[in-house]
């Protein structure tokens, strides 16, 4: 797996991020249960394992997946003394874990880096016990909700996208899931909506500096696309004010959908 957006501050924003939102309810709404064998398949610094250690409880266990070795470092720093977790590096679609073994699998923000998401999905659903479930959340569309949205900068921003278009990330792979999880054959498939984020007015801080680090590390890619350094410079300083803008509504949503193995 491709990760598009490594970097030096990666790990810090990962954590951030994470930790702007509690996880416990959409864990249990999606069927994590206290004494559960669970997996957190992509786990980055450990924010999510360590709420999915809250929800399974001293009875239950968790193994996080992570393929870069810094995030894997962090997070096994946030979980060192934490009993009945195990942190392993590695990535779909192979993650060399033994068949149904899992009563539950959480991936989340990984799918929109997979360029072919059926064997990741399939991976998931070989690692799950029957009867087990597999929930996969990932973003729909970050960065094209935003009102008043002048239409030059849209235009503008359709260049950044065709930049993560050819580097195989999808911008859109939330609302793919349904369909994906329909057609590997789970049963009792779900979506769930959250925010990602919503600003009515200006962003905070955390999220400001979470959009710099974003442009910061897709300036290779992006530059050739918009023509040069000055004109992809331009563009990013005009989104950044317009997520400062105290009049502006912006948006973003993630789509959790869930299915249990047949």
């Amino acid at each position: 797996m491709s990760y598009l957006m490594e970097s030096a501050q990666e790990v810090h924003r990962l954590q951030a991020q994470a930790g702007a939102t509690s996880y416990a309810d959409r864990l249990r709404l999606t069927g994590l249960r206290p004494g559960a064998a669970a997996l957190d398949v992509g786990c980055g610094p450990g924010v999510i394992t360590s709420e999915m250690l809250d929800v399974v409880g001293p009875h239950g266990r968790v193994v996080g997946m992570e393929p870069q070795a810094e995030h894997l470092q962090a997070a096994r720093a946030l979980l060192a003394g934490r009993p009945n977790v195990e942190l392993l590096q590695g990535a779909l679609p192979d993650t060399r874990l033994p068949s149904d073994h899992f009563d539950y699998v959480w991936c989340q923000y990984v799918f929109e880096y997979l360029g072919e998401p059926g064997p990741a999905l399939a991976e998931l659903v070989r690692v799950v016990r029957p009867g087990g479930r597999v929930v996969v959340a990932d973003i729909d569309g970050v960065g094209l909700w935003n009102w008043p949205f002048p239409e030059d900068l849209q235009e503008e921003s359709q260049k950044l996208l065709a930049a993560l278009r050819a580097a195989r990330f999808d911008l859109h792979a939330g609302r793919k899931l349904f369909h994906l999880f329909r057609k590997a054959g789970l049963a009792d498939v779900r979506v769930h909506i959250s925010p990602f984020y919503v600003a009515a007015g200006a962003v905070d801080a955390r999220l400001h500096e979470d959009w710099v680090i974003r442009f910061r590390t897709l300036r290779p890619l992006a530059e050739p696309y918009f023509g040069g350094a000055g004109p992809y410079d331009a563009f990013c300083e005009r989104f950044l004010a317009l997520l400062d803008d105290a009049d502006t509504l912006k948006y973003a949503m993630v789509l959790t959908t869930e299915g249990v193995k047949r």
